[in-house]
């Protein structure tokens, strides 16, 4: 194998840099190959138990379990950098992913455009100061994720920020149903509702928080299982439509109005239930970076635990009679177990089997654009904190969308952009693309308009003249025209623009349904590709899936586990690991991960211990400033 380029190249600090190791890792800590500089042995291997290949989020955790159990993982990728199809890039090397997508050799992505208004010339920004999510998620206080992080001691590599407010746009306005002020008890006890709309949501409230295993409420969800979540909570709890779309839209985050009742009312009750586990806030998010922080976490770990990485490499060839696997350098490595292949990173010669064992499954799209504006948007967040949701229902757009449009809203206390500015994350799961990309320019449009209208009300001194106003009995003029006042208002066009850095604009193909329904309950006939056999392979191949369109990392660990059980034949050892604190006491509760919040929001973990570490997590550009945006004057999806 060749040797380790510490070639300094573009990039952002990465998480070695700003998270250094904990203190619970042993007095003789092995090189984490490719994170920090590797040890010649960790470059020679001739064999290894598993070979992964791909530093996704999925990948990455099999890779620290699979390790902690004994096992010896050889972990790869084709990229120089982590986390494959959950990546945080800079802008600079997004543009040559999105030219790499665009060229064919990122597979399950394209139409990838990026547009950077003005160019270098006079959009002026510094690359390292981004870092963009290429599958951004939400982490709900009560999750397996966050359970295993807190578990397996990988939460002390990272930092979370709260995320309290969550904005629907209804009647061409948003209104912020949950604040950092909202309790779990506020969300049913609005002053505005009727004495009557409140029984019913209290009903609906004590229905929703009983144990499932309750057999009337179990009945009840049994009976309803093919019944749509509007039809249901309106007949059985004669909920009104603003109700009705909160509880769908807002705190489950459904996608679609057809949602089926037992997804939405799991949905819904993950939302109260991830309520004062930190404080006042049901969700929260990795500073620096979302599933790509978090790979890197689980990666370091995996390192801890003896697994070998190496980055800038492909397999080339595997004898499943020999068990060799051959790579791009001429090594050869004996895989005792198996090799486990992320869809991203399939080889050359195992293309046409892939495409074989997935021809017949269905693909769902994922439609994303990310707009970076030099604005915080802090009126869209509470005091102390740098993120929000916008959500947009069904049929609120003037596209009349059919999908929910998810927006996740980053300023720079996040630490993805510089203080000032902002990045969108919004992502629609319609299936005709053309129609997914205008929905997802209409909600951008209508969020800019959201904006300036607050800091343009000037223009609309010029909407009403003398003959709209009447003096009152008290002689204070009032508006007499309040209809054309209303409908300016609802029309207004700023004189101004948003200031946008870039916008990236493409599309994800994924076989995980959007319920997650084959990966929670799989098997054959709802059609897993991890479950799938590849020919002529001795069953010694499994590949993993793309990432869901699911805004949360609901599915992460399942998945993991599916794959993990595929190898080792059962998923009960899966990171089943007695990690001891410092002094050597073993922490049994949440208490560790404080939600106390600075000035920046931060769920801080302290972390004293220092260490120094070389970094490649990036590629090597040279065309930083000739390179050219791939639009012209402006973006079209």
């Amino acid at each position: 194998m060749p040797p380790y380029n510490n070639t300094r190249t573009e990039r952002r600090k990465s998480m070695a840099e700003r998270r250094p190791s904990v203190s619970y890792t042993p007095p003789v800590i092995p090189h984490l190959a490719g994170l920090e500089k590797p040890q010649d042995h960790s470059l020679k291997i001739d064999q290894c138990d598993v070979l992964i290949m791909g530093t996704g989020l999925v990948e990455s955790i099999l890779a620290a379990a699979l390790s902690w159990q004994g096992l010896s993982v050889l972990h790869i990728d084709t990229k120089s950098y982590y986390g494959d199809s959950s990546s945080t890039l800079t802008i600079e090397q997004l543009k040559k992913w999105c030219m790499e997508v665009n060229l064919g050799r990122i597979p399950h992505f394209q139409d990838a455009q990026i547009y950077i208004p003005g160019g270098k010339t006079t959009n002026k920004f510094n690359s390292k100061d981004y870092g963009i999510d290429l599958s951004p998620k939400l982490m709900f206080c009560r999750s397996d994720l966050l359970t295993l992080l807190i578990s397996s001691r990988v939460y002390k590599y990272l930092e979370f920020q709260s995320i309290s407010n969550f904005h629907v746009f209804e009647n061409d306005d948003f209104n912020k149903r949950v604040t950092s002020s909202t309790t779990k008890e506020d969300i049913f006890t609005d002053k505005s509702l009727s004495l009557l709309t409140k029984r019913y949501l209290m009903k609906f409230l004590k229905f929703i928080l009983q144990d499932n295993s309750d057999p009337d409420k179990k009945k009840v969800i049994s009976d309803n299982a093919t019944t749509p979540i509007k039809q249901f909570l309106t007949t059985r709890f004669n909920l009104e439509p603003p109700q009705v779309n909160e509880l769908v839209y807002s705190l489950g985050l459904c996608i679609k109005e057809d949602t089926k009742t037992p997804e939405a009312l799991a949905k819904i009750k993950r939302f109260l239930g991830s309520f004062d586990v930190y404080g006042n806030f049901p969700v929260m998010v990795s500073k620096y970076g979302g599933p790509g922080e978090i790979s890197q976490g689980f990666c370091r770990s995996a390192a801890v635990a003896g697994t070998t990485y190496k980055l800038n490499t492909t397999l080339t060839d595997y004898d499943p009679e020999l068990k060799t696997a051959k790579f791009d350098d001429g090594s050869r490595v004996k895989i005792n177990e198996k090799i486990i292949i992320s869809p991203t990173q399939v080889p050359k010669f195992l293309q046409s089997g892939y495409s074989e064992i997935t021809d017949n499954l269905p693909v769902y799209n994922i439609t994303r654009l990310i707009t970076v504006v030099r604005r915080d948007c802090k009126e869209w967040m509470s005091d102390q904190e740098s993120s929000a949701v916008v959500v947009f229902p069904p049929h609120s757009l003037p596209t009349d969308n059919i999908h929910t449009v998810q927006v996740i809203i980053q300023n720079g206390g996040s630490g993805v952009c510089p203080e000032g500015q902002s990045i969108w994350f919004s992502h629609s799961t319609e299936p005709d693309l053309n129609r997914a990309k205008t929905d997802l320019e209409a909600a951008y449009e209508k969020m800019e308009s959201a904006l300036l209208r607050e800091s343009s009300s000037s223009d609309l001194d010029d909407v009403l003249d003398d003959t709209d106003f009447v003096v009152n009995a008290r002689g204070n003029p009032v508006v007499a025209n309040s209809f054309k006042l209303g409908e300016s208002l609802q029309n207004f066009v700023p004189k101004e623009t948003l200031d946008v850095v870039c916008k990236l604009g493409y599309v994800q193909k994924t076989y995980i349904k959007p319920d997650l329904s084959n990966v929670f309950h799989p098997d054959e006939t709802n059609q897993n590709v991890v479950l799938k056999n590849l020919a002529d392979a001795a069953n010694d191949i499994v590949f993993s899936n793309m990432p869901s369109s699911e805004i949360s990392y609901d599915g992460i660990i399942s998945e993991a586990k599916l794959i993990y059980q595929r190898i080792t034949g059962t998923d009960d050892d899966f990171f089943d690991v007695d990690f001891e604190d410092e002094d050597g006491e073993e922490d049994q509760s949440y208490a560790t991960v404080q939600a106390h919040k600075p000035s920046t929001g931060a769920i801080v973990v302290n972390d004293d211990h220092d260490m120094s570490l070389d970094n490649e997590n990036a590629i090597d550009d040279d065309s930083d400033d000739g390179h050219k945006p791939f639009g012209a004057d402006e973006m079209e999806l």
